[in-house]
């Protein structure tokens, strides 16, 4: 977001010096860009609960190292409606789309047939329907799921059984026929489903569902009850160049990414990829094999609320730019992304 400052300098003169009009002196103008940026960011304590009461003093940005002054600083609260938005009658007046009247979440589940993944995804079944035996009756729920290509299998709903039912069937292959655009918020309406046939890798998938939520509006949780992304080569993962165009685009578009890793076991290499788009996009990864009931208590955390940081952007040069947001005499987590795009 960037805004613009214009300064006029000039000078005028009055009546006459020697019966002769004074030749007007040069009026200078100067135009000055302010750019604002807006984030998004979670502060939670050691258990992974929300700390609310912040203001601007409890917080520090820095771009690229530098300082950024903070305008404003504003508590979400996740069980608000139209916490981001026109609500439809404030909609009505002003000509545009009405915020959705609650909260936006995505279920996605990366199938594997393998036992140590198949084990996993059994187990976390039911821990995802907790997930949504806790939420608002207006927040809407959305479900896909990739194993050979990307699959939208519920559009946002606030049927909480029809979501419990596909959550059951997402980790099941077979032919899924695409669904026909919804009221708003639709994220059937969005979805380019030719590429979601096409795209055959994880990252892939991601990108398709990362380009349709981005056309919806505020903040948006993706919950990804996965085994891994990226590929393995020698040592080192490698992210490839779907899951770059993916990331800026989730970013963009205010989605952050939760990774459950389903996978039965201490440490598989896979991991390092959903680490890497939990910390890209402000979300968290937990390990599931051990302690499966964290990751409902730090998913209901994350999403209770957050706060929306409005700062003056210091470089001048457009571009990606490193962020770093660290809390001021605050004991806490702060979940934000690491870099943004203007």
């Amino acid at each position: 977001m960037a805004g613009f400052i214009v300064a006029m300098v000039g000078f005028a003169t009055a009546g006459t010096v020697g019966g002769q009009t004074p030749t007007p002196l040069p009026t200078y103008s100067a135009e000055v860009e302010v750019r604002r940026v807006v984030v998004d960011a979670r502060v939670v304590d050691s258990k992974g609960q929300p700390i609310r009461g912040l203001g601007r003093e409890s917080f520090r940005v820095l771009v690229d190292g530098a300082p950024a002054a903070i305008d404003t600083v504003e508590w979400v609260e996740g069980a608000e409606p139209y916490a981001e938005g026109l609500t439809p009658e404030q909609a009505a007046v002003a000509g545009v789309e009405p915020a959705p009247r609650g909260r936006l979440l995505v279920f996605f589940f990366q199938a594997g047939f393998e036992s140590v993944r198949l084990t996993g995804h059994m187990r976390m079944k039911g821990r995802a329907t907790k997930v949504l035996d806790g939420l608002q009756p207006e927040d809407r729920v959305a479900v896909v799921s990739f194993d050979s290509h990307l699959k939208l299998r519920v559009d946002f709903t606030t049927d909480r059984e029809q979501v419990k039912r596909a959550i059951h069937d997402a980790i099941l292959s077979g032919k899924v026929a695409p669904l026909p655009p919804q009221p708003f918020p639709s994220l059937a309406a969005q979805l380019d489903y030719d590429d979601a046939k096409a795209a055959g890798t994880p990252e892939k998938g991601l990108l398709v569902l990362a380009r349709a939520l981005r056309e919806l509006p505020g903040n948006k949780s993706l919950m990804y009850f996965g085994w891994g992304l990226g590929h393995l080569f020698g040592r080192r993962v490698w992210m490839g160049a779907d899951y770059a165009r993916a990331r800026y685009i989730l970013m963009d578009g205010r989605v952050s990414v939760y990774a459950i890793d389903v996978t039965d076991a201490d440490f598989h290499d896979l991991e390092v990829g959903l680490e890497r788009v939990a910390e890209d996009t402000g979300g968290f990864y937990v390990k599931t094999n051990t302690f499966p009931d964290q990751a409902v208590t730090r998913i209901e955390g994350a999403i209770a609320g957050h706060y929306v940081l409005v700062f003056a952007c210091p470089g001048r040069e457009h571009g990606e730019h490193s962020l770093a947001i660290e809390l001021v005499g605050v004991k806490g987590r702060i979940l934000g992304k690491l870099e943004f795009v203007d």
